[in-house]
């Protein structure tokens, strides 16, 4: 089988950012199938080619997928305007590549929502190609409940352009019970959906050999990611406040990524003499599972929005899993409920730097309950969420959409 994939911000380990296309399109060549992979430009991001590029795009194999790098740069720094033409320039870029490219199964992953353009014009032009979409996050849903999109014909036409893409599809794949619940509202029983989360990379995320040896009473917390407005990094900076009004010492709170409102967030810290916190550049994957050995607890922050309990799959909390280390996590839902089941970190009210900080003076306090919790972590990714057991139910719903196609 011949998957023709798209992924935007696809990123190699050798990027700052997730990794879960590339490691799913690992698999699929395992399993002895071929793999034409077109993404865009990402600054955090590292398609694995490098060279010249010719009439906007480069091209290539990384380690034995068939790469398309469309020159079209991006960040999250820029504006809705320069970020919606650079969606919309990939997408409809993408529909003349798989209009010319002979493949078996379409497979598209978002964000951004664009993304599925090329799938749904495919359902069109080559109906007996079987089209999978992957969400990873509702759009315009999110937008709208967080308030970053209020105009309501933008939001018309979003609704209209998912509801479109899902009835396109011949299955989906959602990353969380929320997703899923998504699009079975818009598509009832007519497209088969399967969730499939994010995973953990068990061989290169790992505990520290040895339990760690931070001295008495001192913590190292780290988040690790997009540092943006659905971040709510806010609370984070709250909480080191109410750690110095406090006068507890000891604690300290890394953050590692890149994001639209990180410098505000920096020079907030500088200007409230939050010298607890450390802002550190993005690294790429191999760095960042080196430096989450020398910490002690992964931070799990999002603004408190409703939408984004059961909604979301971060690739930072099944990395922190992967190391071993407790969750400190700050809104309700999915992933609040799996972290309590399975007494592998703490869960906090949205909301509260009050309850924040007292669970983080609490782990710094009490090392055998953390590392009790870090193992527990790491048994829970190795029990359900490896990488290896996602990529397999991942590839046989591929293989499975593939074959009834053919009836």
């Amino acid at each position: 089988m011949h998957v023709l994939y798209f992924h935007q911000h696809f990123s190699t380990r050798a990027g700052a950012t997730g990794t879960r296309s590339y490691e799913m399109a690992r698999a699929l060549l395992e399993r002895g199938h071929q793999v034409t992979m077109v993404c865009g430009s990402t600054g955090v991001g590292s398609s694995g080619l490098v060279g010249a590029t010719h009439c906007g795009l480069r091209e290539g194999e990384v380690d034995g997928i068939r790469v398309k790098e469309l020159c079209l740069p991006y960040s999250n720094r820029d504006g809705f305007l320069k970020r919606s033409v650079t969606f919309l320039r990939y997408a409809f870029r993408s529909v003349g590549i798989a209009w010319r490219t002979d493949y078996d199964l379409l497979f598209a992953t978002s964000t951004p929502l664009t993304a599925g353009i090329p799938g749904m014009a495919m359902r069109i032009l080559k109906p007996r190609k079987p089209f999978v979409f992957e969400v990873r996050d509702l759009w315009p849903e999110l937008p709208r409940a967080m308030g970053v999109i209020t105009n309501p014909v933008i939001l018309r036409a979003l609704s209209l352009l998912e509801w479109l893409i899902y009835r396109a599809a011949d299955g989906c794949v959602g990353l969380a019970p929320g997703i899923v619940a998504g699009i079975r509202r818009h598509c009832a029983r007519i497209t088969p959906v399967e969730m499939i989360p994010n995973g953990c990379d068990l061989d290169l995320f790992r505990p520290v050999p040895a339990p760690r040896t931070s001295p008495p009473g001192t913590l190292r917390a780290v988040f690790t990611g997009a540092h943006g407005l659905a971040n709510g990094l806010d609370a984070v900076l709250a909480a080191a406040a109410e750690l110095k009004r406090r006068g507890r010492g000891g604690i300290t709170l890394d953050f590692i990524g890149e994001g639209k409102l990180k410098a505000d967030l920096a020079a907030r810290a500088a200007r409230e003499g939050l010298d607890n916190c450390r802002f550190r550049d993005p690294m790429p994957k191999h760095d960042l599972a080196r430096a989450l050995q020398e910490v002690d607890v992964g931070l799990m922050i999002l603004a408190d929005v409703p939408a984004f309990y059961l909604g979301t799959s971060p690739n930072k909390f099944f990395d922190y899993l992967a190391c071993g280390l407790p969750v400190v996590n700050n809104y309700p839902g999915w992933l609040a409920d799996l972290i309590k089941a399975n007494e592998c970190g703490v869960v906090v009210p949205p909301r509260d730097p009050a309850a924040f900080a007292a669970a983080l003076i609490h782990l710094a306090d009490h090392p055998e309950e953390r590392q009790r919790m870090g193992q527990n972590a790491r048994r829970l990714a190795e029990r359900q969420f490896a990488r290896d057991i996602q990529a397999r139910r991942w590839v046989a719903f591929l293989d499975k959409i593939c074959t009834e196609k053919k009836r």
